[in-house]
């Protein structure tokens, strides 16, 4: 029961932020912080090295800047 609980709370934890990712991540800097807090939750929640999966975040979140399609960065 307690896995059960605690895997919610990280579902909704990674929710959250992909829905504040969603609004705030404008410039270079706030997307690569985004992308680390999500990659380490998705790291924490698949059992995987969270620094790994946080510093990956991080680069997929620096480099959409310039991905055709999305909003370019401030």
């Amino acid at each position: 029961m307690a896995q059960q609980q605690a895997w919610g709370l990280r579902v909704a934890a990674f929710a959250a932020l992909v829905v504040l990712g969603a609004c705030s991540g404008q410039s270079q800097s706030e997307r690569a912080l985004m992308g680390g807090l999500a990659g380490a939750l998705v790291g924490d929640a698949t059992s995987n090295n969270v620094g790994t999966t946080a510093a990956l975040g991080a680069l997929a979140g620096m480099a959409s800047c310039g991905v055709a399609g999305m909003p370019p960065c401030r």
